[in-house]
C-alpha cells in the first residue's frame, strides 16, 4: 500500500494570510480575535470574531471570476494556490486523471445565498444571479480548483460540520493509499461571518463573551464561556511517497492514518462519555498500527465551550490512559477561533508543523485550571520539544468526530 506524504501547505487564518505568518503568531501566543467589522453589529450583544486581516481577494482571483463567486470559495482557491506553489507542483506535467481535489466545508456558499435572497426579496426573481446555482454549492470550490489546475482525478466535497477539514484530508489520503491518485489537493474552508449565521450561533448561547476580544476564547480553562466564529482555509498537497520522490519534492511530513465516528446522540451536544471522539482516535491509531503512547502531541478540538471541553478532556484521558499524564495537548482555537469546516484542516497543518519544527503551540488565556480538565494544555507559552507524531482531533455538530495522525519526516 502506498505511503502518503505532505509536500505543500496553504493557509488563511485570522492570524495571517499564509502559513508562515500564522505559524509565527501561534508560536508567539498572539490572538487573532477582535471585534467584527464586516457587518453592522449594533444589535448583537457580543460581536467578536476571527476575521482575516489585510486580505485582498483581487490579488489572488481574476476579477471576472471574483464577481461571481462566494467568499468561502475565494478562501479555498487562495489556500489551494498557496499549497500548489509550496509544493512546487506543476500540474500540467502530471497525468491529469491522477490528480484529485477533495475539499470540505460546513456551510458552502453562505455569503452568496444570503446576498441573492436579498436580491430576490427586493428586486424579484429576474434579478437573481445566473451564477448562483453553480457557485453556492458545497462542491463549488472543488470544481473551481480542478478547472484552474486541469485536475481530472477524484473530485468531491466533504461535509461533516466542524470535523470537515480533518475528514477531507483523511479521505484524500485514503484515495492515494488505495492507488486511485498520485496527488490530491485536500483541505477545508469556511466564511461563516454573516449576520444570519452569527445570530444563529448566538441564539444557541454558544459564543464566548469578554470585554477584551483577545481573551475571549479560553479552552479548557475554568472561566471559559464559549467559542468565537472565525473564517479561514487550510489546504495540503498529498502525494504518494514514490511520486513525491520521483519528482524531487520536498517532503514536509508523512500522513499515517485518520479515523472518523459519530456520537449518534444529539445534533448540538456531544455524548457525555465522549464515545465518538474516543472511537475516532481508536480507529486512527489502529489504522496506523500504533499504541496510544506513540503520540507526542494532540492539537485538540478545544473550542472553549464549558461542556465540550470537559467531555473532550475526559475522552483524551480515557483513551490515552497513563500516557495522558505526559501527553501534550493544546487548543490553537484560543488564538485563531473556530473556523468551522476549515478548523480541522488548519489544525491538522498545525499538528504537522509541530512535528516538522519541534515546537508545540500553546493554549493561551489559560489562567485558572479546571479540575475537570486535567491534562497538560501547554499553557500560554509555546514549548520547544521534539515531536515525532501528532494527532489533530475535531468534533462537529451532528455528532461528527475526526482524528488524523502525522509523523515527522525522517529520510531513510
Amino acid at each position: 500500500m502506498p505511503r502518503v506524504v505532505v509536500t505543500g501547505l496553504g493557509m488563511l487564518t485570522p492570524l495571517g494570510n499564509d502559513v508562515e505568518s500564522t505559524w509565527t503568531a501561534l508560536v508567539e501566543g498572539r490572538s487573532g480575535i477582535d471585534r467584527i467589522t464586516s457587518f453592522d453589529t449594533t444589535a448583537y450583544e457580543h460581536a467578536i470574531g476571527g476575521e482575516l486581516k489585510g486580505f485582498d481577494p483581487e490579488q489572488h482571483i481574476d476579477g471576472k471570476l471574483l464577481r461571481r463567486i462566494d467568499r468561502a470559495n475565494v478562501l479555498a482557491i487562495t489556500a489551494a494556490q498557496q499549497a500548489v506553489a509550496s509544493a512546487s507542483l506543476d500540474v500540467a506535467a502530471e497525468d491529469p486523471e491522477r490528480v484529485g481535489v477533495i475539499l470540505g466545508t460546513g456551510m458552502g456558499g453562505a455569503h452568496l445565498i444570503v446576498e441573492q435572497q436579498q436580491v430576490l426579496t427586493e428586486k424579484g426573481p429576474r434579478r437573481v444571479s445566473p451564477f448562483m446555482a453553480t457557485q453556492m454549492l458545497p462542491d463549488t470550490a472543488t470544481g473551481l480548483v480542478a478547472i484552474a489546475l486541469g485536475a481530472r482525478g477524484p473530485n468531491f466535497a466533504i461535509t461533516a460540520a466542524c470535523a470537515t477539514g480533518g475528514a477531507a484530508i483523511g479521505e484524500a489520503a485514503e484515495i492515494i493509499a488505495r492507488g486511485d491518485a498520485d496527488v490530491v489537493v485536500a483541505g477545508g474552508f469556511e466564511a461563516p461571518l454573516r449576520p444570519i449565521y452569527y445570530a444563529g450561533f448566538a441564539a444557541m448561547k454558544a459564543l464566548a463573551a469578554h470585554e477584551d476580544p483577545t481573551k475571549a476564547v479560553r479552552p479548557f480553562e475554568a472561566n471559559r464561556s464559549g467559542f468565537v466564529v472565525a473564517e479561514g482555509a487550510g489546504v495540503v498537497i498529498l502525494e504518494s511517497l514514490e511520486h513525491a520522490q520521483a519528482r524531487g519534492a520536498t517532503i514536509r511530513g508523512e500522513w499515517l492514518a485518520a479515523g472518523s465516528a459519530n456520537d449518534a446522540f444529539d445534533m448540538a451536544a456531544p455524548a457525555d462519555d465522549g464515545a465518538g471522539i474516543v472511537s475516532a482516535m481508536r480507529r486512527a491509531l489502529a489504522r496506523a498500527r500504533l499504541e496510544p503512547a506513540a503520540i507526542d502531541y494532540v492539537n485538540a478540538h478545544g473550542p472553549g465551550t464549558p461542556v465540550g471541553d470537559r467531555i473532550e478532556s475526559r475522552a483524551i484521558r480515557r483513551f490515552f490512559g497513563e500516557h495522558a499524564d505526559t501527553l501534550m495537548v493544546s487548543s490553537t482555537k484560543s488564538m485563531h477561533g473556530h473556523m468551522m469546516g476549515a478548523a480541522g484542516a488548519v489544525e491538522a497543518i498545525i499538528a504537522l508543523l509541530a512535528c516538522e519544527r519541534g515546537i508545540v503551540p500553546p493554549t493561551i488565556n489559560y489562567d485558572q485550571p479546571d479540575p475537570e480538565c486535567d491534562l497538560d494544555f501547554v499553557p500560554n507559552v509555546a514549548r520547544t520539544t521534539p515531536v515525532r507524531r501528532a494527532m489533530s482531533t475535531s468534533v462537529g455538530l451532528g455528532g461528527h468526530n475526526s482524528a488524523i495522525i502525522f509523523e515527522r519526516w525522517e529520510p531513510s
